[in-house]
Order: structure tokens, then sequence, then C-alpha cells
């Protein structure tokens, strides 16, 4: 898959191509069933099939007041839209400027002009332009005049939930990894790497790591069954996200307790990945090490009962 980062970098020759637009945030089941179709369609005619998304997140830019979490980070986000099959991401850079452009010089200068697009996929709330002006019927409009064709796409649901990526965001912030999954069609998951902890989980409870810090978004503290990948091995676990209240600690921390564990070889560069699968409890403030211990044992027995009704011995 190729990434373009300007018009610039996009070859004379590379179009016509079949193009979708958006965030990706999370590149769920909604985003998929638009980047497959683009994908066969670009497919059935001997041409390109491109995302075109932004870097970074528009909301970061427009509102950086909010404190805007991702749920795939760009690299993590990259990884999966390759997986769809596209042809080319378009990385574009998000300013103040690219704000600016009218719907109709976004179309013209991106689509027609940068892309030769024949096709652009949108779902029924794209929006684009100034002040998100435009929409999937004046990009019908745009197309009409510029020479392509605008497929518009109806709103997903599954189990009565919208599959969008602020809903998800929703979910996962009221510790709904399990309801998120099926959204996502896939476990959330965040991509660290170890971090320095205060050896409370070794000295006192099981073999733990420690993530650095995580900025962007993770499911509401509390203490979930996970699988944890290190380097290329995988781990049962319990992780726990939040200040781990009965040390007195006053910092955020998220910590992984691998169920069948041996000696790893962690370096500061290890790359750790945890996959929530389901929510246990909320953080809670024990009134000793010993009452933690004893919650802890209950929570891998638990995790461990999940792991082998799912065919895991």
């Amino acid at each position: 898959m190729q990434v373009f980062h300007q018009i610039e970098d996009v070859p004379a020759s590379f179009g016509p191509t079949i193009v979708s637009v958006g965030n990706f945030d999370g590149v769920h089941r909604a985003h998929l069933r638009v980047l497959r179709e683009i994908v066969s369609r670009a497919r059935q005619q001997k041409i390109k099939a491109v995302a075109i998304t932004f870097e970074p997140h528009p909301t970061r830019i427009l509102r950086p007041e909010v404190n805007f979490k991702l749920l795939t980070p760009t690299p993590e986000k990259l990884r999966l839209l390759s997986a769809t099959g596209v042809d080319a991401v378009f990385l574009l850079p998000f300013s103040r400027d690219l704000s600016l452009l009218t719907p109709t010089e976004f179309a013209r200068q991106i689509l027609q002009q940068g892309l030769h697009a024949r096709e652009v996929h949108e779902g029924y709330n794209f929006h684009f332009g100034h002040k998100a002006s435009g929409n999937v019927t004046s990009m019908a409009e745009l197309g009409r005049e510029l020479g392509f064709e605008t497929v518009p796409y109806p709103e997903m649901r599954l189990r009565g939930e919208p599959v969008s990526s602020s809903h998800i965001r929703k979910l996962l912030s009221e510790g709904k990894v399990s309801r998120a999954r099926h959204l996502l069609g896939r476990s959330f998951s965040i991509l660290s790497t170890p971090g320095r902890g205060r050896g409370y989980g070794s000295k006192y409870t099981v073999p733990t790591i420690n993530l650095s810090r995580y900025e962007e978004m993770v499911p509401k503290d509390g203490v979930y069954i996970t699988r944890t990948r290190v380097a290329e091995e995988c781990f049962d676990s319990v992780t726990n996200i939040g200040n781990r209240p009965t040390f007195g600690a006053d910092s955020f921390a998220i910590e992984t307790h691998l169920l069948n564990f041996h000696p790893l070889d962690l370096t500061p560069e290890t790359q750790v990945e945890i996959f929530f699968l389901a929510r246990i409890r909320d953080e809670i403030k024990f009134p000793s090490v010993e009452a933690l211990r004893e919650q802890i044992g209950r929570d891998v027995k638990r995790a461990q009962r999940y792991f082998h009704l799912m065919g895991r011995e």
C-alpha cells in the first residue's frame, strides 16, 4: 500500500481511482463495508482504490480545547487500512488552511485533479469542506460537474446500535468492551511499550507489565479480561486501568497481569499490545495488600473460566 502526504506525491499516471474520504478512526465495520466495496469496484475496473484520511484528526485542530482521544493512532490505522486491500492512503496533513477549502475546492483539487476520481463512496453523514458545509448531496452535485459518481451508504446498525467511531468511543468510556468489539469487528486494543512500574505486581501479586504513558483512548478505569501480546508471544491476562488506590498511588497506570507467565526479556522498545475482551469490575481501594491479593485471585479465576469457555485451556 502506498502512502501519499501531498497532492504533489501522487504520480500523474496514478489515476483513475475509486475513493472514500473519512477519518476512519477505529476502522470499524461501517468503514470496512465502504472500503471493501471500493476495493471490489476498483478491481473490477482495473484501477486504484484510495482512502483519503487526515493527520492529525481534524478535531485536534478545529477544537483544541477538547481532549480528543483516538481509537486508532495513525500507525495502527494505516495497518488496518492496508489490510482492507486499498492501493493507497492519502494521509492529508490537516491544517487551518486545509479546513478553509470550500467543498468545491476540495472536490476539484483533491478528487478531480489530484486523484482523477471516477467514484466517491461516502457514509450518509459525511461532511467536508469549510465549516463542514458539504455533504453527500453536494458531493453528488459536484461529481456531476467534475466527472465522478457519488455512492452514498446508509447508516449501519448492529443489534440496534449505530456503528460509528463516536458510539464506540462512548462504549469504551463506559467500560463496555464486549459491545465495542462487536461494532469494531475485532477486540479493541492498545499498543505501547513497557514502562517503569512501582514493583507492586511482582512483589505482592502476580507477574505484571506496566505500560509506558499512553495518550489515546483507553476503556473506563477498572479490571478487564485481556490477551496481551509481548513482542511475538501472547498471554492470557488480567489488566487494570486506573490509579492503584490500595497503594495510595496518585498516578494513572495500565498494568497487565500475565496468567500463563514465563520469564521475558523486555527492553524499553519491546512492543506490548493489550486486547480487551470483557470487563470484570471497577477499580477498588482495598483495606490491605492481602485483601487485594485475594481479589486478584478471584479475578484470575474468572479470567481462566472465560478462556476455558472460549476454548482456551
